[in-house]
Parts: structure tokens; sequence; C-alpha cells
């Protein structure tokens, strides 16, 4: 996560995961994560030497989506910065087109670089290991390559660099401030509603996998209640609206910004503002507002627009200088590791509306 309509462009995230759900549940991973590294600039050049123009393909899941708009637009300017053009492939949420777009990509020969955004990661590899052998620079962006969710690290041999967050590390988040939140209010029991995205797919599997483990440490916090969102505030009202009329005493929510958006609604229409806690994760517009007013206790951030300027940096560099730059975390530099929280909150800007 009435009669509000959903809006597609918020749809569109949850609706590609959808597609590859089945898939993707079979391929999550526990093993530990590894660090991470930093492109080593914050400057929109990656190289002195762009004499020679680049053409980068660009395989975006959902061109329309609000969270991938930022991503791209960040993305062209850097491009447009260091003498490079990105070709945009546009997927609209088909695991099936996007790994036809990438095999017409690597045949073509027209192009020096591939930044890719996988809707089904692990189906993907053969194709990327093919680019790779061709001796095009390939960077991963936002989703997994790989069966690992748990680290930041290529899992592709030869991939130039892997720009994304650790879907393990944001469970971990949430879970440790949900676990705060409760003992800030003194809440023993804190019975809890989870709001996944897709239960289904490995990616909430990693992330609820991790935050379960993270409450674990505090007894008294309980999931008593579980809902599905897909990224929508439509669905994500819907879902908090069956858990309140479920379970009368439930204390926190938390999910994603999207359906953390539905839930806001749900609890205001039960007249429980300012009773049910409300955490969320993805930094979006409305929950630095939300979380400025008090209205959410805190948020786990992500940040589409750095991504996609990484990617592209680290892209550069690989092709103008040899360099691979391995794992990249986008959140790496943030203040307080990403964590939002209302003492913080003037420290973040949103890279995306939510």
């Amino acid at each position: 996560m009435l009669s509000i309509p959903v809006k597609p462009r918020l749809w569109h995230r949850g609706a590609a995961l959808a597609a590859a759900a089945l898939m993707l549940a079979a391929c999550s991973s526990s093993s530990s994560s590894s660090s991470s590294s930093s492109t080593g600039s914050s400057s929109q050049s990656a190289s002195t030497s762009n004499s020679k123009h680049l053409t980068i393909a660009y395989l975006s899941f959902a061109v329309e989506n609000s969270y991938d708009a930022p991503m791209l637009a960040a993305a062209q300017a850097v491009a447009s910065d260091n003498n490079a053009t990105l070709k945009v492939f546009d997927a609209n949420n088909s695991p099936q087109t996007q790994y036809s777009q990438l095999q017409d990509v690597i045949t073509s020969g027209q192009y020096n670089g591939i930044i890719l955004q996988p809707i089904f990661g692990t189906g993907l590899i053969p194709l990327v290991q093919q680019a790779v052998a061709k001796g095009i620079k390939v960077v991963n962006m936002d989703q997994v390559l790989g069966p690992n969710y748990a680290t930041d690290a290529p899992q592709v041999s030869g991939l130039a660099a892997n720009v994304m967050f650790v879907p393990t590390e944001i469970g971990t988040k949430l879970g440790n401030m949900v676990v705060q939140a409760c003992q800030s209010k003194n809440l023993n029991p804190c019975n809890v509603g989870y709001l996944y995205d897709i239960k289904a797919s490995a990616l909430d599997v990693a992330i609820s996998g991790a935050f379960n483990k993270a409450i674990a440490t505090d007894p008294g916090v309980k999931v008593v209640a579980q809902g599905q969102s897909f990224f929508s505030p439509t669905e994500g009202l819907t879902a908090v609206q069956n858990m309140l009329q479920a379970n009368a005493n439930l204390n926190l929510i938390v999910g994603s910004d999207q359906g953390i958006e539905g839930g806001v609604q749900a609890v205001a229409a039960k007249h429980l503002t300012g009773k049910v806690i409300l955490v969320g994760y993805g930094a979006s517009a409305a929950a630095l507002s939300g979380v400025a007013s008090g209205a959410w206790y805190g948020d786990v951030a992500q940040a589409p627009a750095s991504e996609g300027r990484l990617a592209v940096l680290a892209m550069i560099k690989a092709l103008r200088n040899g360099q691979d730059s391995g794992g990249i975390d986008p959140v790496a530099q943030l203040p307080n590791n990403g964590i939002v929280t209302k003492a913080n909150v003037s420290q973040f800007t949103a890279e995306w509306p939510g």
C-alpha cells in the first residue's frame, strides 16, 4: 500500500515487481552484507578527458514511475556534463520486454555502456555476462542483480559498478526504528501492523526478514497484523483500514512511504492520528513532511536521484579511465546513515514526491 483513484505513476513501481514476484521469491538470500565503496567524488564530472562522445543505453523498468523519473533526470544531467548521450529504453514494467531490450542493445554494437535497472535481476545475468564478455561496460542500478539481497557488492563478474540500496539494511533500520518508537511511548506490548509492498517478492522477503530479526531484540514488539500496499497509497489505505478494523489495539504501522501515505488517511478516519505511530521508508516529499510535522515518527531514506547521478558517474569513470567502482551505497553520505527523525529531518532533501 475507498474511492480514491490509483495514480498510475505510483502504481508502476509495484506493478513491475508484481510481474516478477513469483520468479523473485525463490532468489532471496540471507548472506551477510559486504562493505560498500563510494565513487570517490561528488562532482558531476567523472573525468577530465571528455573528448570522445559516449553512447550509453539506459534500461529503466518504468520511466513514468514517480520514483524513477528523478533518477533518469539526474542521470541525463550527468551524462550531458560528460559528453555522453543516454538512449533510454523503457520496459514499462515488463520483464520480458526488458530482456528483449537488453538483447537488442548488446547485439546492436552501438553502445559503449549499459546502465541497467532490472525488473527480474537473476534472469538478466546471462545477458549481462554476454555484454561484459563483448567489452561493454555495465553498471547495475537500484535493484538487485543476483541472488543475494544482503549486499551491494557486484554479483556478476566484470560489473563496472553496483549502485543500490541493500534491502536487508532497510529492514534492519526499519526494525530498529520501530523498537525505538515503541520504547519511546512505553508500549509493552507494542502491536505492529506490517505493510508489505508485494509479499511474494524476494525484495519484500529480504526486507521483512531483516525487520523481524531487528524487532526480536524487544519481546514486547510484536507484528499482529499484515497487509500489502503494492507501492500505492490507495492500496495502503485499504490495507490499513482492514488492519485497524481487525485489531483495535494496533499501536504502530510500518511500510514503504506510498503505503504509509494511505495509512495516514486510514488512521485519520478512525480519529487515531497521534495515537497510532507511523514509520516509513523512502524519504519521499510526503514522508519528510510527515516526519517534520510529527505525524510520522520517522523514515528510512532512499535517494533515487542520487542513484541516477552515481550510476552515470561510475559509468563515465569506467569508460574513460577503465576504473570499476564496485558497490556504491547512495545513502552512505546522508545524515545519521539515512535514518530520518524529527530532530534531523531538516538535513534531508526529498528526491521524489512519494
